[in-house]
């Protein structure tokens, strides 16, 4: 007989978590104005919020920790990182930042100017933000077969080449660079394949285009490619890695993500003048170049983190529970983004509730009710994140209005999965009774869906 799967890690610190009555979560949904970035975490039971920075660093990273090195400058900590990219990335210059959006804040200070296109699979909130906050345009050249939640298809995060291509023909003055996100985050946490990356390399080529990464989530898109593309499943994960990265001219990373970190990001580069330009917005926004916003401990914990995080058994654990979560749904007959993602499993809200208008955000709507229901919080991939147009300030819908619900790393339990299956059956079994959504009371201009408040339609 088969032996069972089983986590390649066993557990050896605990924190209590408290379950709520329906009613004290119907008190604290209404104070937090229908936003569930707006609830205190005492509120939640299963925080599904994001996996950013949620989850648990392992004994090998806490020591890291107790040898962190404080210098401003030139801290020994600063060269773990900087070595530990080289090894495992191979990029040779290297700025840290205290996490993702930093690290694409800086970026993009010097390559994006007013009136440029930035063309990429599915831009996600920030990378967006930070392109039309410079009065730039995010333009989605993700392959069709994304917008098909039912559809299997083993890398639904590809750019699709021929749409580039075009885009390039009409725009290529106005093009600073393509970017990739591995993996492709707003399409559903889908990978994008090896083939891809060298075909998008080859039309950047044939433009004289930069290629940037966008690579919260690279380690779980070497183990897609591993376990699903030809050619790779004999290669290590860190084969594959060096492989992928071997195809783009720099990177952004939020380190909270594949490298486990609670705080923490980078950029990284192959030109060392692009890496002085740079330099100038770091020491402005972030810090020193030898420490951008982290200390030592961060950068210690962050250096481990990368070639645990590029492990077979690791990444092998940690997609098999997303992978349960989306087992149990299916027993359940609940439609959501197939195959199953890296680190989240979305569940298509317009399949759930299509009764509800989409300009009363369904993916909101369903979020707030799996929260009523058994306090797991999730959030909205749909038209809050998608914002409004910057010239018309009408509501951008997108193909896709999605629950996330983002696992963190080595954090839950299968019967915390268990728990939010069931929770989502019962939503599910009632849709018929839910017939209206949310309205918005007050936005920001920009990336409303952090601070935005609503209320029940009437």
């Amino acid at each position: 007989m088969e032996l069972p799967f089983a986590e390649s890690y066993k557990i050896k610190m605990v924190e209590p978590i408290r379950r709520s009555t329906r009613q004290e979560r119907e008190q604290w949904i209404q104070a937090a104005k229908y936003n569930l970035f707006n609830l205190r975490s005492d509120q939640v039971f299963i925080d599904l919020l994001t996996d950013s920075g949620t989850g648990a660093m392992s004994d090998r990273q806490w020591s890291a920790i107790m040898l962190g090195d404080e210098s401003y400058a030139g801290a020994s900590s600063y060269f773990n990182l900087k070595n530990a990219i080289k090894n495992i990335l191979g990029f040779d210059y290297v700025m840290p930042t205290h996490q993702g959006r930093a690290a694409e804040n800086v970026l993009f200070s010097v390559l994006v100017k007013e009136g440029d296109y930035i063309p990429g699979n599915s831009h996600f909130d920030t990378t967006k933000g930070h392109i039309e906050f410079r009065r730039a345009h995010a333009v989605d050249c993700t392959i069709d077969e994304a917008a098909d939640t039912e559809l299997i298809h083993p890398f639904k995060g590809n750019v699709d080449p021929q749409k580039l291509d075009d885009f390039l023909k009409q725009h290529a003055d106005k093009v600073p660079f393509v970017i990739v996100t591995i993996t492709n985050n707003t399409a559903g946490g889908q990978p994008v394949s090896m083939q891809n990356l060298r075909q998008v390399r080859e039309i950047c080529n044939r433009y004289g285009k930069l290629l940037v990464f966008d690579s919260a989530r690279f380690a779980e898109n070497a183990y897609f490619i591993k376990t699903r593309e030809d050619g790779y499943a004999d290669k290590s994960i860190k084969e594959i890695v060096r492989e992928m990265f071997s195809h783009a001219d720099a990177m952004t990373m939020s380190s909270k993500k594949d490298a486990i970190v609670n705080i923490g990001g980078f950029i990284a580069m192959r030109n060392q003048e692009l890496w002085r330009q740079c330099s100038k917005f770091n020491i402005m926004f972030e810090g020193y170049v030898t420490y951008g916003g982290m200390s030592g401990r961060d950068m210690n914990a962050l250096a481990v983190g990368l070639d645990e995080g590029t492990e077979f058994d690791y990444l092998e654990t940690r997609i098999k529970q997303v992978e349960y979560l989306g087992r149990r749904l299916d027993e359940f007959g609940i439609p959501y983004q197939k195959p199953a993602g890296g680190h989240a499993i979305f569940v298509d809200a317009n399949k759930v509730l299509p009764n509800i208008p989409r300009e009363q955000f369904r993916a909101q709507t369903l979020a707030i009710e799996l929260y009523l229901e058994a306090g797991v919080r999730g959030v909205e991939i749909g038209t809050l994140l998608a914002d409004r147009d910057p010239e018309t300030r009408e509501n951008r819908y997108p193909k896709l209005e999605l629950l996330r619900l983002a696992i963190p790393r080595r954090t839950y339990t299968n019967n915390h999965m268990d728990v939010v299956a069931v929770a989502l059956k019962n939503v599910f079994d009632r849709r018929q009774q839910i017939t209206k959504g949310l309205e918005i009371v007050w936005e920001a201009p920009i990336m409303r869906h952090f601070t935005v408040e609503l209320r029940p339609c009437r």
